[in-house]
């Protein structure tokens, strides 16, 4: 398969910004557009290439893609995502991948009774500053970590539908990324400010521990996130924005990264990770395979860790993550 033919559900405004102008630099052909607002799948596919449709079935017969993607409401990422697979389809579902880790269980059962590639854009865990930080992790033996820390704002985040709250639109990166960095939760304890800001302990079942302050009340236009990674010995690694980086490792800096540019509100594709999420899944297609990075039994993971978070600041207990097998 030199490119894979790809079929996008969804022609609004953050997939019109984040997935429709990297599909060519990915590798991929842009073969179908479907929105429910027929006008808005016509002018992104004379924009972008391909033929518009307002029927999901009716674009998938006619077209037949190597992959769909669908960037549309979280409440519609498991039904969809269910729907596309069971058609014969590999499908890669903007995050969340459910608005429940019971739904996202259910499609990463489906993924794997019909054996297709169901991935989830979870962008933290593909971009520059996170690959590093896993690389330099595995130096060392995983016994050998201590902490984590993540400090990361956005600005005021409505709540208003308990699909779209801070925790579950914005924050559940920072949850996943998580996990990339240091593995599986044994406990979790959080406190919460009206669903707007997060204080969260967590014991990694390696041992280390890790402290998460989540909150919405600083600003978009100047982002905030700050991750701090501590392995025994005085190693440990800094990291600004997703883009900056300082390594220590012996008590001795050995290694700083400074872009040229301030990249973490946009725009290169790897520094925010948009690119590379979308990379991973062309080329899983193009190599026939039914894994990727961020598949949906890793992301199925991440909404255990989330709902033991949002349980938690709901009843002021410890919540142990049991995770089930697909």
């Amino acid at each position: 398969m030199n490119d894979p033919r790809i079929c996008v559900v969804g022609a609004g405004n953050l997939s019109t910004r984040r997935i429709y102008p990297y599909l060519g630099a990915a590798g991929a052909q842009l073969v179908g557009v479907c929105d429910l607002d027929r006008a808005k799948a016509e002018c992104n596919a004379r924009r972008f290439g391909g033929r518009a449709y307002a029927d999901l079935e009716s674009m998938l017969a006619e077209q037949k893609p190597d992959g769909v993607i669908l960037c549309i409401g979280p409440g519609h990422h498991a039904k969809l995502a269910v729907q596309v697979m069971k058609l014969g389809y590999p499908v890669y579902t903007e995050k969340p991948p459910a608005t429940s880790a019971e739904e996202a269980l259910m499609v990463a059962r489906v993924a794997k009774e019909t054996g297709l590639l169901c991935t989830t854009a979870f962008k933290k865990r593909y971009t520059t500053a996170a690959n590093r930080a896993r690389e330099w992790l595995d130096k060392f033996p995983p016994q050998q970590r201590l902490s984590l820390s993540i400090d990361y704002c956005s600005a005021h985040y409505k709540n208003e539908n308990p699909h779209h709250t801070f925790l579950l639109d914005f924050a559940v990166h920072i949850i996943d990324l998580t996990r990339y960095l240091f593995g599986e939760a044994e406990s979790v304890f959080a406190f919460s400010k009206e669903g707007h800001a997060y204080a969260v302990s967590i014991r990694f079942a390696g041992g280390a521990v890790g402290s998460l302050s989540l909150s919405d009340g600083r600003s978009f236009g100047i982002p905030t996130e700050e991750i701090e990674i501590t392995v025994e010995g005085g190693n440990f690694m800094s990291i600004h924005n997703s883009s900056s980086w300082r390594i220590t490792e012996n008590q001795k800096c050995c290694e700083w990264r400074e872009p040229p540019t301030f990249t973490s509100a946009g725009d290169s594709g790897r520094e925010t990770g948009h690119l590379a999420e979308i990379e991973d899944f062309v080329t899983a297609l193009r190599e026939n395979r039914n894994t990727t990075r961020s598949n949906i039994h890793e992301s199925y993971k991440t909404m255990v860790l989330y709902e033991a978070i949002k349980t938690s600041a709901e009843t002021g207990t410890i919540i142990h993550p049991v995770y089930q097998t697909p």
